[in-house]
């Protein structure tokens, strides 16, 4: 067997929600049930109310990471550790939530995203910045007009899989006032036994939740709730050393050329990795897709340094009326 066949993730079904709860829930509501909760609970009807849950058949299965993220290293490290038991005792993947601090454009984001893509468990994402009301995670009374279920029934619902990632993203901006507090659902989300009985306001079904997990972003840890940072593991997260930051963009590069069909050599320049390595990794593909197109408008097949100061000049210049 090849290690990418001995590294595919595996899956077992488990129930999330009862269907006779479904039918239980739309004949008790029904004097004020709207069309949409209609629509959905028959949906939720029609899809059933079990989901699969991916477990590892290996413990690194994350190792690609440490080369598309090298400054996660310590993260990386205890999901592996987390992986190693679930193989251990053929169960799914789970570890606990992560609490990702570090400054702006350090690659936070991305790597959520490649954590869930390394799992196969799928992924989903919520901008807290513009969250003011906890409604948004865990729903709102169907009695209220255009209310709609929340981000973790609709995740769980709708999709295949019952422990995908769910980031949070930039959960220090969540704004709001304690009516609606934003994190008001995590307190009962980011604990394991009481997210096994999450009922979404708008749904008013009992759905187990405890398999999702959570992945959390913040510049800040000052504004988040003490009980919400005892419920996570807080790694703060370095900037990239300059090694880091030129894998990094070497890595960018790569997989760039390789989703197109543009005529780049499939190796990076040196001197214009060396360039590019100097910006934040958030910066780095915006620099690059400039400086392809920069070069693919003087007639060349390959990048020079130059390039990438396109990006910058155009930053630089302000548009008025």
């Amino acid at each position: 067997m090849t290690t990418t066949a001995m590294r595919i993730p595996l899956a077992e079904a488990r129930q999330i929600y009862r269907v006779e709860d479904v039918d239980r829930a739309m004949e008790q509501s029904a004097p004020a049930r709207n069309e949409a909760l209609a629509a959905f609970y028959e949906r939720m009807k029609t899809m059933g109310g079990t989901r699969f849950v991916v477990k590892p058949s290996r413990a690194d299965a994350v190792d690609g990471l440490y080369e598309r993220c090298p400054n996660f290293g310590e993260v990386i490290d205890d999901v592996k550790k987390s992986l190693a038991l679930a193989v251990s005792g053929n169960e799914p993947v789970s570890f606990a939530p992560i609490l990702l601090l570090g400054e702006p454009g350090i690659g936070k984001t991305h790597f959520a995203r490649a954590l869930a893509e390394e799992l196969g468990t799928g992924y989903h994402f919520v901008s807290m910045s513009s969250l003011t009301a906890g409604w948004i995670l865990s729903g709102a009374s169907a009695q209220w007009n255009h209310s709609k279920p929340g981000k973790v029934a609709q995740a769980l619902v709708a999709g295949e899989l019952a422990n995908p990632v769910m980031v949070l993203d930039e959960v220090d901006k969540a704004g709001g006032d304690n009516r609606y507090d934003p994190f008001g659902p995590l307190y009962e989300l980011l604990e394991h036994d009481t997210a096994r009985r999450f009922r979404d306001e708008y749904v008013d079904v009992e759905i187990d939740a405890s398999h999702m997990l959570w992945v959390t972003t913040a510049n800040d840890e000052r504004s988040i709730p003490e009980p919400i940072l005892n419920r996570m593991n807080v790694y703060a997260v370095p900037r990239p050393d300059a090694d880091e930051s030129f894998a990094i963009a070497c890595r960018l590069y790569r997989d760039i050329v390789a989703e197109h069909d543009w005529g780049f050599p499939d190796e990076p320049p040196t001197d214009v990795m060396e360039r590019l390595a100097t910006m934040p990794p958030r910066e780095q593909r915006r620099a690059l897709m400039a400086a392809f197109g920069t070069a693919k408008l003087a007639g060349r097949d390959h990048l020079v340094t130059d390039d990438l100061d396109s990006l910058r000049g155009a930053r630089k210049r302000k548009i008025g009326f």
